[in-house]
């Protein structure tokens, strides 16, 4: 990939960005750290076409459109948390809006999304420092989703089932300049184009597997394309409030870890939001519920449980019978 203007670290961009490890976003993420001299970044407007490499905010959110300098590609801004982005002819494209920093909030997002020849994602996307990982929770995909890594298992979380890997990448550009780390990646394995993406559910399945993020830097709903292709998108997204868990609207159930046996882990469980709830977790098999404690608990499915208060609060506990699966359940609150 051509150097940003400005930056004075080489990308030398391979084919595949996950692949080949040089991220564009990367790359303007560390101009913009280090108070490099690149294209103006002004607070762009609503309804504002951004065809040049910049970041900045918009209505109070973070933006970033960037692109090799290969074909042509535009982001425009149609409000504070929608955008719609149209590329020809890529070598390489991603923009996006999000936040900076980010968190483990819940987003909910639309979208739409056209492309012919190469490939195109649509992912919750962003990097953690102290540890040094980059992320991607990829929902949608014209073209195949990229793989790269070693596989690390499954997680289920809002209705998907998603493939885990970790992949190290050596000496490549970063937010912190050229290093060596790591990419976590959950791929869903049946694309979608809207739903939620229960981010504290991705962190707990990546922590169960030994990969840890840090403190949280940015975090973008992007859309991405490389290799030759044309396309169009249309996304919209938005965020709840920050959970060890899943949230609906006034209703938060957070995680936290337990005791934990050789065959079992417990979870404590707090809803907030909310004393009249009904909190839905979605196990990965072959992982099943052994036991809770101050709670009214119902199992529509092997794999999914109901809960409901009982008197006791809204704290209780599940305990879980691992059966060799230790990724944590997904989880999500609702008022009832």
């Amino acid at each position: 990939m051509n150097d940003l203007p400005g930056d004075p670290h080489g990308r030398g961009r391979g084919r595949l960005r996950l692949l080949r490890g040089n991220k564009l976003l990367v790359a303007l993420g560390f101009a913009m750290a280090a108070a490099a001299t690149a294209l103006p970044a002004a607070t762009a407007t609503a309804a504002t076409q951004i065809c040049s490499n910049q970041s900045s905010t918009s209505g109070g959110s973070y933006y970033q459109m960037w692109s090799n300098g290969q074909g042509s590609a535009c982001i425009t801004l149609n409000s504070a948390t929608s955008y719609s982005s149209t590329w020809s002819g890529i070598g390489d494209f991603v923009a996006g809006v999000g936040w900076n920093p980010g968190s483990s909030s819940t987003k909910s997002f639309t979208s739409s999304l056209s492309a012919s020849g190469g490939t195109t994602l649509l992912s919750l996307y962003g990097w953690s420092t102290s540890p040094l990982v980059e992320y991607y929770v990829e929902e949608n995909w014209v073209g195949s989703p990229n793989t790269a890594g070693t596989y690390m298992g499954q997680m289920t979380s809002d209705g998907g089932t998603y493939n885990i890997y970790e992949h190290q990448q050596v000496n490549q550009p970063s937010i912190q300049g050229t290093a060596t780390f790591e990419q976590y990646l959950a791929i869903r394995t049946a694309p979608t184009s809207s739903g939620t993406i229960t981010t504290q559910n991705f962190f707990n399945a990546w922590a169960s597997h030994g990969m840890k993020l840090g403190t949280l830097n940015y975090q973008i709903l992007a859309t991405e394309a490389w290799g030759g292709g044309s396309g169009k998108s249309s996304v919209s997204v938005s965020s709840g409030g920050t959970s060890g868990g899943g949230g609906g609207s006034n209703c938060t159930a957070t995680l936290s870890a337990g005791a934990k046996t050789s065959t079992t882990y417990t979870l404590n469980v707090a809803v907030t939001g909310s004393n009249t709830w009904t909190v839905t977790m979605n196990m990965v098999a072959p992982a099943v519920v052994a036991a809770t404690t101050n709670v009214s608990a119902t199992w529509p499915s092997q794999y999914v449980m109901v809960a409901k208060p009982n008197g006791s609060g809204n704290n209780f506990t599940v305990t879980i019978t691992a059966n060799g699966q230790w990724t944590w359940p997904g989880v999500s609150c609702s008022p009832s």
